[in-house]
């Protein structure tokens, strides 16, 4: 693997593969004119490496472009949306515009989308969360700009990071159910199989309100994270444990359709069963009752990024920054 901050140069990936670098040239450009001996010892060359063609050497060769590529699971979710509209307005301001991708929690698609906007030479590139790939982490070590990893936090990030704790914030949320006294509780949470954060708010969640003998709460996977499907979550909550006192949701419209379905069904809220959302979105302080939620920095992310990639963009002596921004309960009507 190359060293950070240096872009791997095609005569590299030649001397890895043992071919020649006209090889290497067709490997890549016109893969069928190669045999299929010499393009899998190039292919794997530029795995191991990191590499990327940069698309504009002809033109631009050793600088970098005015663009910015972002990399989010979703651009429909406003948890992103908050962020990138941030970003935007002030890395714009600076001159810079963003490439903005989406992959739909699919990390083997953030490694094409990854692969394909290093190409370009970026003046940085921005990623979420911390899970990827193994071509993906090669690239992203490997690239010769800022590298940054937004929404979550950790002890150890590829270069920079700015986000929180997702399991903190499932903490906060099991902490609050069990100092409001809830005996039998629930967490649902969107796709889990696929969206890691979800998934270590949920275990931060279980472990939390677990402690103390208290019972190991419920847990259950939607199929989506619509309005929709909160209440269809809350009848599969009823049906296997008919008792609970509270739900948890990874997000706002998951807790909110629950709350449509609960009026269905005669459930008083929080008398009969109390719900916990994640996001505080505007909806969030328009439910009746308003609604108890986990509060994450949507905005504060996006300009911490932006300025973080600011003071790095051109100052190789810049520091990398490991930024955790934690997250807020906001206690409403609903527990």
């Amino acid at each position: 693997m190359q060293l950070a901050g240096r872009r791997v140069r095609m005569e590299e990936v030649a001397r890895v593969a043992g071919v020649s670098l006209a090889t290497v040239s067709r490997a890549l450009k016109a893969p069928e004119t190669v045999s299929k001996k010499r393009l899998a010892l190039v292919r794997e060359a530029t795995e191991r490496l990191g590499y990327a063609p940069n698309r504009i050497a002809g033109s631009l060769a050793g600088t970098s472009s005015p663009l910015i590529g972002v990399i989010v699971p979703s651009l429909t979710n406003a948890f992103f949306a908050a962020t990138l509209d941030r970003m935007s307005a002030i890395l714009e301001e600076a001159g810079y515009q963003m490439m903005i991708g989406q992959h739909d929690y699919d990390i083997e698609r953030e490694e094409r989308i990854v692969a394909a906007f290093a190409s370009w030479n970026p003046a940085a590139l921005v990623v979420t969360g911390r899970d990827h790939t193994r071509g993906t982490v090669a690239m992203l070590t490997g690239a010769a700009c800022p590298v940054v990893e937004m929404w979550d936090h950790d002890e150890r990030p590829i270069d920079s990071a700015i986000g929180f704790s997702n399991r903190r914030a499932g903490q906060l949320a099991g902490r609050h159910f069990a100092e409001r006294g809830f005996e039998k509780v629930a967490y649902v949470g969107a796709i889990l199989s696929s969206d890691p954060r979800a998934a270590a708010r949920a275990e931060g969640f279980t472990a939390r309100f677990a402690e103390d003998g208290r019972h190991s709460p419920l847990v259950i996977t939607a199929a989506g994270r619509d309005i929709a499907e909160g209440g269809i979550a809350l009848r599969q909550v009823l049906e296997r444990q008919p008792d609970t006192w509270a739900i948890a949701f990874s997000g706002d419209m998951l807790a909110v359709g629950a709350m449509f379905e609960a009026a269905r069904l005669g459930l008083r809220i929080p008398e009969d069963i109390a719900v916990l959302g994640y996001g505080d979105l505007d909806i969030a302080a328009c439910t009746n009752p308003p609604l108890t939620t986990i509060r994450p920095p949507h905005e504060k992310i996006g300009k911490a990024v932006a300025e973080h990639l600011l003071d790095r963009i051109g100052h190789d002596d810049a520091e990398r920054e490991n930024l955790d921004l934690g997250v807020e309960l906001i206690v409403r009507a609903t527990t």
